[in-house]
């Protein structure tokens, strides 16, 4: 059968059996209304970011600095493939495989994908050979298949050599410290995690400290005890003031899941987009975030500030009279194993949202999603006000001050508006594929 997205140099088939095994957990919608759901994509970019989704998170558990590497991986060469074949209308993020253009594109991403993710998780080696061929058995067999399959390859190859020795997987632990508003390990984990994400290799910005902060407010001023104050009421474990929808929220957002994958996929399912212009959006929107994510985490290393939960039961030692300690305080969230300063999820957030506003031209496309850690439904009206939930989210969860929200926000927004400015650019204003 041949595949409704079609180029004037090219013909793609798709495998709709393969298809019939993605599932969603949310449904995401264009208009307001609630209760729709989409059908499952035949869009072989959405079907193989959902199986790498298995592979980074369902099967390999990988946390959140870990799985913005592997996402932006898998979806740059999956992006570079199609690009090359529909005839590179945008400019290639790494580089163009040499292409007719009548190669097959769905056998070109799957084995884009297939080959970035077994080089990643060569223990998921078998399972995923076996997803791969169950997918690519499925595409007609002939000349466009075996050179979709070429192209692919080169791709993920690309790809793979880029990323080596890119300082990925350290075991250098964040600075453990003693004094007032240095970060120490958190209950109940008392985890120390992820401090080589601040030092890996940037995939487009300069360098990771390309975006330096001026860092956290002054334990003794003003800024500082506004912000431990707020915490300490609406973010504890037994808080009286916190809302029930505020403590949704912060359960809600907690499931990272929602705005690093399922999101994607639903938007682009519900604004019907094509073959390449998934590719693109879902390259564009991994990438803004892998950067955001080291941006954020060399931030974390460099300022290496107390989480709340020290800071309240703490709070006598740090020299600021408008602020009280209680050695009892529990915040509502489990802290992550990682320094306050600046929030690894607004930074991540808010280059995903501010990506995805640039990339549909407007800010105002309504979504909705059911989050499995709370097992409720949340809908938003557009992505500025979604980012400006998880700020505050942050906070009612108690595991971040605001100013780490606030300005881990403007760290993402500024990833994104760098990528947007130098990379992905159209290059070929006559190809209608491009749009």
């Amino acid at each position: 059968m041949k595949h409704p997205y079609r180029t004037r140099r090219s013909t793609r088939y798709v495998a709709a059996a393969a298809a019939a095994a993605l599932m969603w957990t949310f449904a995401v919608t264009s208009m307001p209304a609630q209760g729709n759901s989409l059908p499952p994509s035949t869009n072989s970019v959405i079907i193989w970011n959902a199986n790498a989704q298995t592979a980074i998170w369902d099967v390999a558990g990988e946390s959140p600095w870990v799985q913005a590497r592997s996402f932006a991986m898998a979806q740059t060469a999956v992006y570079d493939a199609v690009n090359a074949i529909a005839g590179k209308p945008y400019q290639p993020f790494l580089a163009a495989p040499r292409v007719s253009g009548y190669e097959s594109t769905d056998a070109a991403v799957a084995t884009a994908a297939y080959q970035v993710l077994v080089a990643l998780f060569p223990a998921q080696q078998e399972r995923l050979r076996a997803q791969y061929e169950d997918y690519i058995n499925k595409i007609r067999n002939g000349r466009a298949k075996l050179d979709g399959i070429a192209v692919g390859t080169q791709a993920a190859n690309t790809t793979i050599a880029a990323r080596q020795n890119d300082g990925a997987f350290g075991n250098e632990p964040f600075t453990v410290g003693t004094e007032p508003g240095q970060w120490r390990p958190t209950p109940p984990t008392f985890g120390n995690a992820g401090q080589w994400a601040g030092h890996l290799k940037p995939f487009f910005i300069p360098g990771p400290s390309t975006f330096r902060t001026s860092g956290p407010p002054a334990l003794t001023g003003d800024t500082y005890a506004r912000d431990f104050n707020e915490i300490k009421v609406i973010g504890s474990a037994n808080s009286t003031v916190r809302t029930p929808d505020q403590t949704d929220a912060a359960i809600w957002w907690h499931d990272r899941r929602l705005t690093q994958w399922e999101i994607n996929r639903q938007l682009a399912s519900s604004q019907r987009l094509n073959v390449l212009q998934s590719a693109r959006m879902f390259a564009m929107v991994t990438l803004a975030a892998a950067d955001a994510n080291t941006a954020c985490f060399n931030e974390k290393g460099t300022w290496n500030f107390w989480r709340p939960v020290t800071a309240v039961r703490l709070a006598d030692t740090d020299g600021n009279p408008a602020t009280e300690g209680d050695p009892n305080w529990t915040p509502l969230l489990i802290t992550p194993p990682s320094p306050d300063y600046t929030s690894g999820h607004t930074c991540y957030s808010g280059a995903t949202m501010n990506t995805l506003k640039y990339f549909f031209g407007r800010d105002d496309i309504a979504f909705g999603a059911t989050s499995i850690a709370s097992g409720t439904t949340r809908h938003y009206r557009s992505f500025s006000q979604a980012l400006a939930e998880v700020i505050e989210a942050r906070i009612w969860g108690g595991i971040h001050f605001r100013s780490a929200d606030v300005e881990g926000a403007k760290i993402g927004r500024a990833v994104s508006d760098f990528l947007v400015k130098h990379h992905f650019h159209r290059l070929d204003a006559t190809n209608p594929n491009a749009a």
